[in-house]
This record gives structure tokens, C-alpha cells and sequence, in this order.
């Protein structure tokens, strides 16, 4: 994957959002067991970088990866 990859902004209605819901709500990932095991596998990247905590807090602007797609965090 590069920087040039195109970026999905996806509308959150407001300020946070956890990575697990927002794997879904963006529609990266469709379970929420799928969601646990690509996090767990190390799957998932927040701006760049693996992160491992299905309830971590993501904020506007955030940068979420799977499988080659990225999502914005957008209000």
C-alpha cells in the first residue's frame, strides 16, 4: 500500500468512535468476530501503525487500514 492509495471518508456523526465499530460502520470488516481476529492478527493499522485494541477511541481524521482500503474518521 502507498499514501496515494485513495482514502474512503466515512461520516461518523460526532466527535469518537471505537476501532471495532468503525472496522464495521465503514464496512472494512462485516462481524464483529471477524473484526476481533483481524485485530488480534495484526491486521488493522490507525495511521500507519498496527494497533491491536478493538475499543481503541479513534478521532476525526484518523486513518484506519485492512486488506489494502483506508477509511477517514470524518464527523
Amino acid at each position: 500500500m502507498t499514501n496515494s492509495d485513495p482514502i474512503d471518508d466515512v461520516s461518523i456523526g460526532g466527535d469518537s468512535i471505537r476501532l471495532g465499530q468503525f472496522l464495521k460502520f465503514a464496512g472494512l470488516l462485516d462481524t464483529g468476530g471477524i473484526v476481533k481476529e483481524a485485530i488480534i492478527d495484526g491486521l488493522v493499522s490507525v495511521n500507519g501503525e498496527v494497533d491491536r485494541r478493538r475499543g481503541r477511541q479513534l478521532q476525526l481524521g484518523d486513518v484506519v487500514s485492512f486488506d489494502g482500503r483506508r477509511a477517514r474518521v470524518c464527523p
